[in-house]
Parts: structure tokens; sequence; C-alpha cells
């Protein structure tokens, strides 16, 4: 790719730019913030950094949304953050109309752009940005299954003792506390976790997959996770720029999948040069359907907002 622009300098945008750049996922790397010096600093601080890693990508910092011009994929992680004892719907309001006014840039700017979203609350914020852009699904998605993917992975691997590189976990439907985390779809090298780990333990995985972001933010205090969703966007980055076709559990427009019209919700997708290329419809089971379904009513009683 020629050019990435992330909106939003804040610390999961300045850590997606430092991933995507030592990963030479494209030409140029654009942060673009409202305050005056921190994109232009944080760009340069990365920049200086490339000697150490190895990297030629190039990065610059701007003021001005459309800097994003010339852009392949538009990556939005601006908006205002939860603080602790916060849900993510409780920024909605705010960070909508954030997300409103970025768009409105963009369909003018990158007129033929994908668009990556980060800021919570994701599911909904995806769909306005879908709603509002007017571009087809499978240039709109968000990151959110991949990072509550990584999440369970590595509860599993504490838990187990075993390899984080040979467990593989999948969540589905809404970022928040609906989310369903698939443990029949969760293996140890393609064992099933349920073969090394008892019910009660598994549930207990569930739960902390599903309070990941909030655990983080009651120890941190000050800030959210960073560093793993700047992780998990690179790992989405990398699958549409090296056209990987990975199967990645990401938020996606539903257009009758999993009997849902008009929503936007994390499912399986594949990822490669086209963006969302297609989306994965599992055979759910009674349990996870009915999971599936209490997420996508709790997704949609925000999507009354948009």
């Amino acid at each position: 790719m020629k050019k990435i622009s992330i909106i939003g300098a804040g610390r999961v945008g300045e850590s997606t730019a430092h991933n995507l750049a030592r990963a030479e996922l494209c030409n140029e790397v654009m942060l673009i913030d409202i305050v005056e010096g921190m994109p232009q600093g944080a760009a340069l601080d990365i920049q200086e950094s490339a000697p150490q890693f190895g990297f030629d990508t190039k990065l610059s910092g701007s003021n001005d949304l459309h800097a994003m011009a010339g852009s392949d994929i538009v990556i939005i992680t601006a908006g205002l953050p939860r603080k602790p004892g916060m849900s993510r719907s409780d920024v909605l309001d705010t960070n909508l109309d954030i997300i409103r006014s970025i768009v409105d840039v963009m369909v003018k700017a990158v007129p033929e752009a994908m668009v990556l979203m980060v800021t919570n609350p994701v599911d909904i914020l995806t769909y306005a940005a879908w709603k509002r852009s007017g571009w087809p699904r499978n240039r709109v998605f968000g990151m959110a299954g991949v990072l509550d993917s990584s999440r369970m992975a590595s509860f599993v691997a504490l838990e187990t003792g075993f390899a984080v590189k040979d467990i593989t976990a999948m969540v589905l439907g809404g970022h928040g506390d609906t989310m369903v985390p698939m443990t029949r779809f969760t293996c140890v090298n393609g064992i099933p976790i349920s073969h090394f780990l008892t019910r009660e333990k598994i549930d207990k995985i569930v739960q902390r997959t599903r309070g990941g972001g909030a655990e983080i933010l009651a120890l941190k205090k000050n800030s959210s996770a960073y560093n793993a969703p700047a992780a998990a966007i690179a790992a989405m980055v990398s699958a549409i720029s090296h056209d990987r076709k990975r199967i990645l559990p990401c938020v996606a427009v539903l257009d009758g999948e999993y009997g849902q019209q008009d929503i936007c919700m994390g499912v399986p997708v594949v990822l490669g040069r086209g963006g969302m290329e297609r989306i994965i419809e599992l055979k759910l089971n009674e349990e996870e359907a009915a999971n599936f379904k209490n997420s996508v009513a709790a997704v949609r009683a925000d999507i009354t907002a948009v």
C-alpha cells in the first residue's frame, strides 16, 4: 500500500503507527489529530526509531483531516476514551459526533479508500460510518473480534501453560459485555480447550475475555489498553495489504447473515485486498445462538442513536 492514515494520535493511534511502520505495510503513515503538535511529534518519534528497527516507512503528522488524501486505508481511533466504571456505550454520543465529522471529510478526500473503525462503541460507530459514507460494506469494517480473540487466547495460554502460538480463539457478537466467546471453536493446535480445561475454568476465561478491556482500565486507571488493540489493527491491515485471505473476526455489516440485517456485528470474515471480502456463517448451537441474539439486541438498542 502507498499510504495509510490514522485519525487520532493518542496511545492507540501512536502504537498502531509504530506497528504498521515496523512491518512496512505501506510506504507512508499519516497521523492526524486535532491537538497541535501531537501527531507531528508522535510521527517524528517513531521515524527516529527506524534505524533501530530497519524500516523505510515514512511517517508524518498533521492537524488537518484533508491530509488523509491518497490513503488506501483510513484507521479511526479518535474519540473520547472510557474512564474506570464507564461502559463503551457511555461515550457514544460524543464519539458519534466526532465520527460523523471525520466521515464527512473522508468521503471527499479519499472516496475509494477503506475505513477501519476502532473508536468505541465500535459496532455502532462502524454502522454510523457505513450509513453516512454510503460506501459498500466491504470497505467499512471495525476492529474488535481480533482483539477479543487475542485476549481469550492469552488467557487460555496462561491457564494451560501451552504455547500461545498453538492457540486459536474465536469471539463473535458486539464488542462489550454481551460478546460471545466461542469456546467450541477455541483450540490448542486443533484440540478443543474442553480437552484440557474444566467447564468452570472455561467459564472463568469467558468472563475474563468479556471484561478484558475493563480489567486493564481498572488497573491502569488513567489509560485504557493500547498495545493489544494496535497489534490487532496491524494484523487486519497485514491481511489486506498482503491479500492473505485471512479468516478473522471483525465488525461487519450484516445483510442476512446470521439472520440479521442493517446492523454491524462481530463475525468471522475473509480479509484480503478487497477488504471485507466475505462473511463466514458458522452454524451456532442453541446456547451460542441465544448469546448471539442477546448481543444483537444490545447493539440494536444503541443503533437507535445513529
